[in-house]
């Protein structure tokens, strides 16, 4: 099989989603892996790199136009919906529920277009997710303090405090993956951190897992408006899986908050869980709502693309594999989880959350796999 890189072209978007290391296990299977010229660059992937793994250095165009398994980090932008073949397979996070003019145009393409982040297993895992997820969890408190600082537009707080002076107070909405790599580093950073999560049995875990160093509430509308009152950052960790996020904090809310504060939207991709949020990029990361600086940027791990270039790959790699070694659809009936990833198929809109918020009829995707080639 063919199996092409791109380089991203979103703003600010470092990451490369296939590293050589990963190159070479293909291309040692007998696989042709087709790399744009400089999609590694960002994540100090050297072209030698690839070229020395196996693959074969090409224009972008040679990319789109030659590969059967097309991989990407992030969603196609719009200069590239037009690229998007029918017997193509794309392999990419789309985060569709928020996103109607990227639906539309991958329901037009005809591809068949499998998204990381609702790649699911049995025991309801997200594994393709939960790296980038473990990344922007630990970096939103890292952002959240830079933001806080008074240059930046921020109260002009100290997350940790010093002898004397109390620490900042963090609040973490959603006490899963992210949620808890938010408060793991928060707890680092010295600051008071409390964690808001719907499931008490979460909580236990939480508990036992970061040694009792958090403070931990149940997540109601009540909870959330007395937590964000005296809160000096606000961090939206919460995932409906494949949905639209929940907006937790309307912006009547904001009202509540200290002047300054700081919102950190993790779930921007999925629409964001406050409701005056919007994407931002990391060359301008914040904005302000009455009195509130918000930071939503839409891409948080690719500020350390090395680090989250190397965690990706190290998740996807065998689903890559698995596709290139048996074909899309032979792959799709052999593996549940890999199944589930799929969100567009042969025009239609397979994935059930992502069909009811932008309106879509629902598909089963064994309708369109059975009987159709490998």
């Amino acid at each position: 099989m063919r199996v092409g890189v791109v380089r991203e072209i979103k703003t600010d978007e470092y990451r490369v989603a296939l590293t050589p290391a990963g190159a070479r296990e293909l291309a040692e299977h007998g696989h042709e892996v087709l790399v744009e010229t400089g999609a590694g660059e960002g994540s100090a992937f050297a072209d030698a790199e690839y070229l020395a793994a196996g693959a074969r250095l090409v224009s972008c165009d040679d990319v789109w136009g030659g590969s059967d398994l097309l991989l990407k980090v992030k969603e196609p932008l719009q200069a590239e919906y037009g690229k998007i073949r029918a017997e193509q397979t794309l392999f990419t996070y789309l985060h569709l529920a928020p996103a109607p003019e990227l639906t539309a145009a991958l329901v037009t393409s005809g591809a068949t277009c499998i998204a990381y982040e609702t790649v699911e297993t049995d025991d309801h895992r997200l594994p393709l997710l939960a790296p980038m997820s473990e990344v922007a969890g630990r970096l939103a408190p890292q952002m959240g303090a830079m933001s806080l600082e008074k240059p930046k537009g921020g109260r002009g707080i100290l997350l940790g405090g010093v002898p004397g002076v109390p620490p900042a107070k963090v609040v973490v909405l959603g006490g899963g993956i992210v949620g808890y790599n938010a408060a793991l580093i928060a707890c680092g950073m010295q600051a008071d951190v409390w964690v808001l999560e719907r499931s008490v049995d979460r909580m236990r875990e939480l508990d036992n897992m970061l040694g009792g160093r958090i403070t931990l509430s149940i997540s109601n509308r009540h909870a959330v408006e007395q937590a964000i009152t005296d809160a000096d950052m606000v961090i939206g960790a919460v995932l409906v899986h494949g949905a639209r996020a929940p907006h937790l904090v309307n912006r009547a809310m904001l009202g509540l908050m200290k002047r300054q504060s700081v919102l950190v939207d993790v779930a921007i991709d999925q629409g964001g869980c406050f409701e005056t949020s919007r994407p931002t990029t990391h060359s301008e990361p914040v904005y302000e709502v009455d009195g509130v600086v918000h930071y939503c940027v839409a891409n948080m791990p690719g500020a350390v693309p090395i680090t989250s270039t190397k965690a990706l790959t190290n998740v996807t790699l065998p689903y890559v594999e698995m596709i290139a070694r048996l074909g899309t659809t032979t792959a799709l009936r052999s593996s549940a989880p890999l199944a589930r990833g799929v969100n567009v198929m042969a025009g239609r809109v397979t994935n059930g959350p992502v069909a009811e918020s932008l309106g879509y009829e629902l598909m089963p995707l064994a309708s369109l796999v059975e009987g159709a080639a490998a």
